[in-house]
């Protein structure tokens, strides 16, 4: 029987503990009723955020010290992303993937800090490249060690504040890498066309998974929320958390 694929899902920022804890128990029971292994997401900080008055989130220290909890209290293996390379040591400390975001992803200094902590990087591809660029970041993170590295695809800029996704991307990233990631959520935004926010279309997200599904996807990336209209960061196209089994039993 074939391995079930990687799901990743959590808060797109962390909001609070309490937050952390709804979500990571849903994961829990997801992943006993479901007999898989879903990775909590969370960033502690969103540093790419819109306005400069937009939440950020409690930053390095404390974030990772909630983060640590939640690994500790439900046994959840941790992916958070990272934005400068001296965040890639005391993160690794904590998190079991290290994330490089999209407009980072070729970023050197960065990916070779990923790589030199030894987990695994996962390198989402850029708004502005194609599957097959992806080749490079995976070079400079292998190059510098990297034990593992997957490639996440989550759609490319469409004109102005939308974005379209090229389904062919993720066959052309598997010829690079053997574990390529459909980001189902940030690939139904609007970028910037929230009026100083990101916009999107959660309606979309379903979707777009099983398209990914059908062009031979490895994972699943959902950025997910109890209630995600009052949500901190990325709301419209955050998943509800009360969805979340639901998508994943169309997957499986």
């Amino acid at each position: 029987m074939a391995a079930h694929p990687i799901f990743i899902a959590g808060p797109c920022v962390i909001e609070s503990q309490p937050l952390l804890d709804t979500v990571a128990e849903e994961l829990v029971r997801l992943n006993r009723l479901l007999g898989i292994d879903i990775l909590f997401k969370s960033s502690f900080d969103k540093a790419n955020r819109t306005s400069i008055r937009s939440f950020r989130g409690p930053g390095l220290e404390r974030g990772l010290e909630m983060l640590s909890q939640v690994k500790s209290r439900y046994g959840l293996r941790i992916l958070t992303d990272i934005h400068e390379s001296w965040q890639a040591s005391p993160a690794a400390e904590v998190a079991d993937v290290l994330q490089i975001p999209a407009f980072l992803c070729r970023q050197t200094d960065l990916l070779v800090a990923a790589a030199r902590t030894g987990r695994t990087v996962n390198i989402k591809k850029a708004q502005f490249l194609s599957g097959p660029d992806m080749r490079y970041p995976v070079e400079k993170a292998l190059d510098a060690g990297a034990r593992e590295v997957w490639l996440t695809e989550r759609g490319n800029t469409f004109g102005y504040n939308n974005l379209v996704v090229d389904f062919r991307n993720i066959s052309d990233m598997l010829d690079i890498v053997p574990t390529v990631v459909m980001d189902c959520t940030h690939s139904v935004q609007r970028p910037g066309a929230g009026g100083g926010k990101t916009g999107g279309d959660r309606r979309f997200v379903p979707s777009m998974a099983l398209a990914a599904k059908a062009f031979g996807a490895t994972g699943y990336f959902f950025e997910v929320h109890p209630d995600p209209d009052r949500g901190l960061s990325d709301g419209p196209n955050m998943l509800r958390l009360s969805d979340l089994e639901r998508v994943i039993q169309s997957l499986l």
